[in-house]
Order: structure tokens, then C-alpha cells, then sequence
């Protein structure tokens, strides 16, 4: 049983890495944005290609757009947040009562 709870661990754990890391992606981004940045620049075209797809996806669900400011980055962000406190901890607390 200890192998499942040390799998379960695991997964929160590069679960948590992920989202932390996609949400430090998003605020890169949104700090790209407020320049004039090089569209042929190899992190721009990165950041732009990894995070496009789900924001774009928030942009045609919810069209928040006040006075030329997107919100879709802080919703994106607020949504991996809610992820950590709610999908996180329960796959941790589930390994704590498996083992």
C-alpha cells in the first residue's frame, strides 16, 4: 500500500511543479506584453505558442475585455490557483490516508 501512497505523492507533487510553473509562463507573458516585443524573438515566440491555446479559449468563453486590458492571464491564473488548493490537496490527503 505504501508504493500507492508514494505514487499518489508523486503526482501532486509534479502536478503542484507544473502548475507553478505554467503560472510563472502566464506572468512572463503578461510582462512581455506591456512592451513592443520582437515577434521573431525565440521566448517570445515560446512563451506565445505555450500559452496562446488557453487563453485564447478563455477569451471566446468569457469575453472580458474593459477598456483594451485582457483579463484572460489573471482568470488562467486564478484557475491554476484554485487547482493548487483543491486538486492538490485532496491527491495529498488521499496518499496520507492510503499509507
Amino acid at each position: 500500500m505504501f508504493v500507492v501512497n508514494n505514487f499518489m505523492s508523486a503526482v501532486a507533487q509534479l502536478l503542484d511543479f507544473l502548475l507553478t510553473a505554467y503560472m510563472w509562463i502566464l506572468v512572463g507573458r503578461a510582462v512581455i506584453s506591456w512592451v513592443n516585443p520582437d515577434p521573431s524573438n525565440p521566448i517570445v515566440r515560446f512563451l506565445y505558442e505555450v500559452t496562446e491555446p488557453v487563453l485564447s479559449r478563455i477569451r471566446r468563453w468569457l469575453p472580458i475585455n474593459m477598456g483594451g486590458i485582457d483579463f484572460s492571464p489573471m482568470i488562467l491564473i486564478l484557475g491554476i490557483m484554485f487547482l493548487q488548493s483543491f486538486l492538490i490537496q485532496t491527491l495529498r490527503q488521499l496518499a496520507m490516508r492510503m499509507g
